[in-house]
This record gives structure tokens, C-alpha cells and sequence, in this order.
């Protein structure tokens, strides 16, 4: 009988292989699908999976801090993470080198400039984050796992935070098991935050 990591980990490596698909619209190099044994090549896919969740968050941020539409708390919030997700991106950076994938474009519409819209927005971006590397962890070699779990871990508190701030429970589950790549994939594309090319 199978142990249920075990089971979650197959899943995963089978949700990469759809991700194929959904991922080509945004650029994405996603995982082989016959890559069912971590390596540095697989951790290269993801790593870059987890950069376009990092651009895209830092842009947000960043976009949301100029604007005025921002007060109190939540615009303390906007404003701390604004820096760590810049730090995400730069140590993802860094990690994959000439690999590393372009900044896309971004169109964040209203949801930077009105408090009630970008609590809206933020909630869903860091919650999708924290599952997309969930769902994505036990794809990564041991080096690779251990650089993303510290980010992880910074993460979900970033979603503890603003679920806070936008009355949300901020630990509505005992544990979070992931999400496929194909889901965050879609996730992000609800948003219309990314441009078309």
C-alpha cells in the first residue's frame, strides 16, 4: 500500500506533465513528463514556474506601494512584502543563472490602486503561491527543496497575513498539500494580470 506522500509525490509529477499544455501560453518550460526522479534539470523548470509566481508578485507589490489607494496596515503590508518578493526573485535568479526566464509584462488594472480589490487580489496571489510550491516540492532535488522551502515558509506567511487583514481565516486548514502546476497555472490566468505577448 502506497504511503500518502508517496501518492501525493506521483501526482504531482503527473500534474508537471499536463502543465505542459497550460503552461506554453505563459512561456513556461514545465517538467518532462518521464522525469518521475528529481533532478537538476527538472529543478530548472520549476525553479522557473516559481519565478513567474515571484515576478509577478514583486511587479503587484511594487505597482501597489507608488500608487495611493493603499492605508494602514495594508499598505505596511504591501510595502514589506513588495521587498521579500524582490528577494524571491533575485535568489531565483541568481539560483538558475542564464536560465533564469524573462520578466513578463503585467496589467494589474484596478487591483493596485483600490484597498478592497487588491485584498481580493493579494489573498488569491499568496495562497496560490504557497500551494504551487507545495505541489511542487516533492519534484525538486534535496539542494533545490531546501532553497525552496525557505521562501515557502515566508510565503504562508504572507497569505497568513493579508487573509488576515482582509477577514479571512489566516490558517483555515491543519495542512496545505498543494496545488499542480496546472492548477496555479489557471489560477494566474484568471487573474488577466499577465500580458499577452
Amino acid at each position: 500500500m502506497s504511503s500518502r506522500r508517496e501518492a501525493l509525490r506521483r501526482g504531482s509529477i503527473a500534474a508537471a506533465a499536463v502543465a505542459a499544455g497550460a503552461g506554453i501560453g505563459l512561456g513556461m518550460r514545465p517538467a518532462r513528463a518521464d522525469a518521475a526522479v528529481p533532478s537538476p534539470a527538472q529543478d530548472r523548470a520549476i525553479f522557473n514556474f516559481a519565478l513567474l509566481l515571484e515576478y509577478l508578485q514583486a511587479a503587484f507589490y511594487g505597482e501597489a506601494t507608488r500608487q495611493a489607494g493603499l492605508t494602514g496596515e495594508v499598505r505596511r503590508f504591501a510595502e514589506v512584502v513588495a521587498e521579500h518578493e524582490r528577494a524571491h526573485v533575485a535568489f531565483l535568479r541568481k539560483a538558475l543563472g542564464p536560465h533564469a526566464r524573462p520578466r513578463p509584462q503585467f496589467d494589474f488594472g484596478d487591483a493596485t490602486r483600490n484597498e478592497r480589490s487588491f485584498l481580493k487580489a493579494a489573498v488569491l496571489l499568496e495562497n496560490t503561491g504557497v500551494l504551487a510550491y507545495n505541489g511542487q516540492a516533492a519534484n525538486l532535488t534535496k539542494p533545490a527543496l531546501a532553497a525552496a522551502a525557505e521562501i515557502v515558509s515566508v510565503e504562508g506567511r504572507h497569505a497568513a497575513w493579508i487573509s488576515d487583514l482582509a477577514g479571512e481565516p489566516p490558517a483555515p486548514r491543519a495542512a496545505d498539500v498543494g496545488v499542480s502546476s496546472t492548477d496555479a497555472v489557471r489560477t494566474l490566468q484568471s487573474t488577466h494580470f499577465l500580458k499577452k505577448r
